[in-house]
């Protein structure tokens, strides 16, 4: 993966040759330079200089059937190559229906950046079909909004790009006036900004007292997050677990920044009452619990404020300072994951920790809470399309009952390699997910897990796998029904209203828009279509028939 640290040359002027040259050409090579090769959507009028300028600056451009899977393909780009997603979306309806996609971005700290064409400002005065305030929709789901302007569009386009990437990573939008997009610029010179370096938690007493509280500690345990995975800090982690023997809990986004085949790795955590039940009382048996990149966004409500600062020590160690309060710590470091757990253990000698086999104890719980043995069933599913598949395939979730029991069941071996709306939890990613991962990745398998109500969502998009001869897997769960909520719903002692829809042929459909597919009964005939997917020309949509109530007591 590109380092996009290197990406955008540091306290160096780019002096552009521009004569004659479009304000959405000088965007298009700033995008290019800060790495991003991809850009997904659906054009109108407005955006043809958009998509013009992009293809030219060596942006390619992929048409999609609706602008909400644009930005779940951008998403897959970023997590598998480091480079900002981009998203671009005409006027009015086009730029609504990349809400929920942009909503997404911020919540699962994506470097989003979305560009929607506009009317000019003089002209929308008399004009009003299909005119909007972008920026108003815009401004409550981005880290910022931004409309170009001829002789900015560099400037603007720069600082699109830093505030994305900074801090917590995030979406920012650019509205583009049709008359700037076409607009000539020349010989502007705009420096690009340097990226922000490393910070550290400051010496002094708090770091002190943090040290002394690791080389002190006999039940250390660490929880992961998203900002450890974004700040690419997999080593540090390792190195850290390592040397001092600290058991670490990872939330589902931030799975396999260590390989979760590590004697120390209790596996992904968040949504499962079921893995909450072993993990919950393990953490709160700690003497020193490190939050390490731990954005809590990710998790349900029964992880709010498990511990008590005051009782046990508690670092935390994050991109932005505790504004959400699901926890509080006893010290708070502001500062990137690897150079805080590098500054806090430098020097700290390694101790023995946990003697009593508590680590192996809480995995063989977890272990024989998620057993995989069943017959059939969506375990069986989970651990057949395992065996079957290599270890380095990518992997997409929807959400939904089969997302928090895959969450709990996949083992990952390596960082991003497991990809899902887990903040959002939105409805109909896994298939663009895995679409966007393959395109990037085309020697790599990836394979997409959906229930049938997230599959029928998205289903359009096959057509997009066929026209760009991916050979994606998009395994469904099929039973009838809303699973999750069928299930919160009994749990009320509710009449079922609302959450069972008919039958349908997903394999044939699959079929209908140039793949494979087909439907599986049972791990012989799902071992035989995974082998058949693994070789065939073109993608496969396998039908994984399980029953209704197939969840319960499982998640």
């Amino acid at each position: 993966m590109p380092n996009l640290c290197q990406a955008i040359p540091v306290a160096q002027t780019w002096v552009y040759e521009m004569t004659q040259k479009r304000a959405a050409d000088l965007l298009a090579e700033r995008l290019y330079q800060a790495g991003c090769r991809h850009a997904f959507g659906m054009p109108g009028g407005e955006v043809l200089t958009l998509v013009d300028a992009l293809e030219q600056a060596g942006i390619k451009f992929t048409l999609v059937k609706h602008e909400n899977a644009a930005g779940f393909m951008a998403e897959a780009v970023w997590q598998r190559t480091g480079a900002p997603g981009i998203v671009v979306a005409t006027i009015g309806p086009g730029a609504m229906n990349a809400v929920n996609a942009v909503a997404n971005a911020m919540q699962e700290r994506v470097p989003l950046i979305m560009l929607s064409g506009c009317v000019d400002a003089d002209e929308a005065q008399q004009y009003t079909h299909q005119v909007m305030d972008h920026s108003a929709v815009f401004a409550p789901i981005t880290k910022a909004t931004f409309t170009l302007s001829t002789a900015s569009a560099g400037l603007i386009t720069d600082k699109a790009l830093g505030i994305a990437l900074e801090g917590r990573p995030g979406p920012v939008f650019i509205d583009v006036p049709i008359s700037v997009a076409d607009a000539n610029v020349s010989n502007a010179i705009t420096p690009h900004r340097a990226p922000a370096g490393a910070t550290a938690p400051a010496h002094g007493v708090d770091l002190d007292r943090a040290r002394g509280w690791l080389a002190k500690a006999r039940k250390p345990v660490m929880i992961v997050g998203v900002d450890a995975m974004n700040e690419r800090a997999e080593e540090a982690l390792l190195q850290f677990a390592n040397h001092h023997n600290v058991p670490f809990v990872t939330t589902y986004k931030a799975k396999g920044i260590i390989a979760e085949d590590h004697p120390l790795c209790l596996g992904g955590a968040g949504l499962s009452p079921l893995a909450d039940k072993h993990l919950l009382p393990f953490i709160q048996s700690a003497d020193l619990i490190l939050c390490a990149g731990y954005d809590p966004i990710e998790m349900r409500t029964g992880w709010q404020n498990i511990w008590d600062p005051a009782q046990v020590n508690v670092i935390d160690i994050s991109a932005e300072p505790n504004h959400h309060y699901m926890h509080q710590a006893t010290l708070n470091f502001t500062c990137d994951t690897a150079t805080g757990l590098n500054t806090l253990s430098d020097g700290i000698a390694p101790v023995q920790t946990w003697t009593a086999g508590e680590v192996s104890a809480v995995k063989d719980a977890l272990s024989k809470a998620f057993d995989t043995s069943e017959d059939w069933g969506p375990a069986a599913v989970i651990a057949e399309c395992q065996r079957h598949l290599p270890a380095n395939t990518t992997a997409t979730a929807d959400s939904g009952a089969h997302r928090i029991l895959l969450s709990q069941i996949w083992k990952c071996s390596e960082p991003r390699s497991l990809l899902q709306s887990s903040a959002l939890c939105t409805m109909g990613c896994a298939v663009p997910l895995a679409i966007g991962a393959s395109i990037v990745e085309p020697e790599r398998i990836s394979v997409s897990f959906s229930g049938d109500a997230g599959f029928l969502m998205i289903a359009g998009e096959l057509a997009s796998a066929a026209e760009l001869e991916l050979k994606t897997i998009f395994v469904v769960f099929v039973d009838r029904s809303l699973a999750l909520i069928e299930l919160k719903q009994r749990q009320r002692q509710m009449v079922n209203r609302g959450v069972d829809f008919a039958h349908h042929d997903f394999a044939a459909i699959g079929r209908a828009f140039g793949g494979q597919g087909h439907r599986v009964t049972s791990r012989v005939e799902l071992a035989e279509a995974l082998k058949a997917a693994q070789q065939a020309d073109t993608f496969t949509v396998i039908a994984a028939e399980i029953e209704r109530g197939a969840y319960d007591g499982r998640i």
